[in-house]
């Protein structure tokens, strides 16, 4: 089972770079088990609608906002293994 994993982040927004770099740990560590999407808000205003997302950077597994906010690196992963298992 494959959990989807999306990072929305804007350019200016000074804590996004951390949650990717969580997000591609959290890749690294789970490999095949993560489908690790990451969208620029600016450039896909269809998916900030259909989630509603107010502020970034925001992280949604399986269609539904898990952190708003840059989680660190643990609490993401321990998020994931609860979907996967």
């Amino acid at each position: 089972m494959t959990v989807k994993l999306e990072v929305f982040t804007s350019q200016t927004c000074p804590y996004c770079p951390m949650a990717v770099e969580v997000a591609e740990e959290a890749k690294k560590q789970l490999g095949d088990k993560i489908d690790f999407e990451h969208y620029d808000v600016a450039e896909h205003m269809d998916l900030v609608q259909k989630y509603q997302i107010m502020s970034v950077p925001t992280i949604i597994i399986d269609g539904e906002v898990a952190f708003v906010g840059a989680p660190s690196a643990q609490e993401l992963i321990s998020k994931l293994e609860q979907k996967i298992n």
